[in-house]
């Protein structure tokens, strides 16, 4: 399949970030796993980890990051690179705006989320 639509992709939501998968093994990529990912406004992740690299691109807003101990903050055109196995938390900077972001990592990722290890639904 050489097109996938941000419209037809499916929707999944956490704690306040929403997932749209565009390449990944469910939409006809066989090595990448990109999807896009809005933040609700003042939303964080929990404390986590994914066992791939992995690499966020800023479209709108801006985000705070902890990565492996550091905190970065990005804004449009901005890139947040996670190494593999880098315990990440990332939230959205406004309280009052949505942040939106293109995740980019490779096909078979797996994340581990308070001791638990599984493969995210948005990835397959």
């Amino acid at each position: 399949m050489p097109l996938s639509t941000l419209a037809d992709a499916p929707v999944f939501d956490r704690d306040g970030f929403t997932f749209r998968p565009l390449a990944v093994p469910s939409r006809g990529s066989a090595e990448l796993a990109i999807w896009a990912l809005e933040l609700s406004p003042g939303a964080c992740s929990e404390t986590h980890h994914m066992d791939r690299e992995e690499v966020f691109v800023v479209v709108s807003g801006g985000i705070s990051a902890t990565v492996a101990g550091q905190e970065v903050t990005a804004g449009p055109g901005d890139a947040v690179v996670v190494p593999a196995n880098a315990v990440l938390r990332i939230r959205n900077a406004s309280d009052d705006a949505p942040a939106s972001l293109t995740a980019v990592t490779s096909v078979g990722m797996k994340a581990t989320v308070g001791g638990a290890t599984f493969l995210p639904p948005w990835a397959q």
